[in-house]
């Protein structure tokens, strides 16, 4: 039986799993080939910015990247004016994010933390909390989800990126993605770890989040492109809002 920990478990974890932190390492060098072994994520980068810039407008807002890697997104946030911090478990590309940094000349403040440990510092502190293409690779994704709730602020973002699980996720994601067309590197996924939207926001519920918005990403072999809108059953954004403090009448 599959069992996922939830949100409100408060045992101390290292919610790392070190093998997808050495997969990630071993491709650090090649983050920002747009041809590479990531051509994937930078030719979705565009969408899932003006998803978020459009649900809550970035420029001069508190940012946090989780799970940043190479920093494909963060740079992204900072270029339209937000003030964006991005956070990751992995040292090589964590260094790859931060020399890209003088070849962009935008600015963002990089971090080696989890996101467990980075909530106990900085918690209510941003206004805008993205996660993307992480839950799917970590051992217990409702621990990152209560750690991004526990991170913005009252009346605060949160937008989460992953991956469906049922049959059709597998064929298009595994075989599809993975085996036939090769957008992703093979072994990236697993499906095991996909996560259905109900899971998801099950546990953002749970950690006081309100649902807002959920959304597919889709993408055309004869086109070779990808876009936004529709069903979830393979990709999937989601979108949540922290509710703002009560005001006395």
């Amino acid at each position: 039986m599959r069992v996922r920990q939830g949100p409100l478990d408060n045992r101390p974890k290292k919610n790392v799993d070190p093998e997808e932190l050495a997969k990630f390492a071993s491709l650090a060098p090649i983050w920002w080939d747009r041809n590479g072994a990531f051509k994937a994520l930078h030719d979705i980068n565009g969408l899932r910015v003006g998803y978020i810039n459009a649900r809550a407008p970035l420029a001069g807002r508190r940012v946090l990247d989780l799970g940043c890697g190479g920093g494909i997104l963060s740079e992204a946030m900072a270029a339209l004016g937000a003030s964006v911090t991005g956070i990751d478990a992995g040292e090589e590309p964590l260094a790859v994010a931060k020399l890209h940094l003088k070849e962009s000349g935008v600015e963002v403040d990089y971090r080696l933390a989890t996101a467990e440990q980075f909530a106990g510092e900085a918690a209510g502190r941003f206004d805008v909390v993205t996660c993307m293409e992480l839950l799917e690779h970590v051992p217990e994704p409702g621990s990152i989800v209560a750690a991004c709730g526990r991170l913005a602020k009252p009346g605060g973002d949160v937008f989460f990126a992953t991956l469906n699980r049922n049959p059709k996720s597998f064929l298009f994601a595994i075989v599809g993605a993975e085996l036939l067309l090769r957008l992703v590197k093979q072994g990236t996924h697993s499906y095991s770890r996909f996560i259905k939207p109900c899971e998801l926001k099950g546990w953002s519920q749970a950690c006081g989040l309100e649902f807002q918005d959920l959304t597919g990403l889709h993408y055309n072999p004869f086109t070779r492109r990808y876009t936004l809108g529709g069903n979830a059953h393979v990709n999937y954004l989601m979108h949540f809002r922290k509710p703002p403090p009560l005001t006395e009448a």
